[in-house]
């Protein structure tokens, strides 16, 4: 089932989230670059939005996909470096 995303923020305790990224990495750099709604707007169209379970955000699994392919590494190994990250 399409799950909407959020038009929030990401805060933390100490603030915004964002402000505490470092602004000239050059993931942050691509991620400001690509229009998500795009990705968005095409992919939403394959989920029911009516019954089975909720679907990972369609942002998330394009920016796995991204990160998978940029850094040329498996699935598994993206994952893995995705959860130690949000640690």
């Amino acid at each position: 089932m399409y799950n909407r995303p959020s038009d929030c923020h990401q805060t933390t305790m100490f603030g915004d989230l964002e402000s505490m990224l470092d602004q000239n990495h050059p993931l942050y750099v691509l991620a400001k670059l690509i229009h998500w709604v795009l990705f968005e707007n095409e992919f939403k169209k394959h989920y029911c939005k009516s019954n089975g379970s909720m679907a990972k955000p369609i942002l998330r699994m394009v920016g796995l996909i991204l990160l998978k392919h940029i850094r040329n590494v498996s699935d598994e190994s993206v994952v893995d470096s995705t959860f130690i990250i949000l640690l």
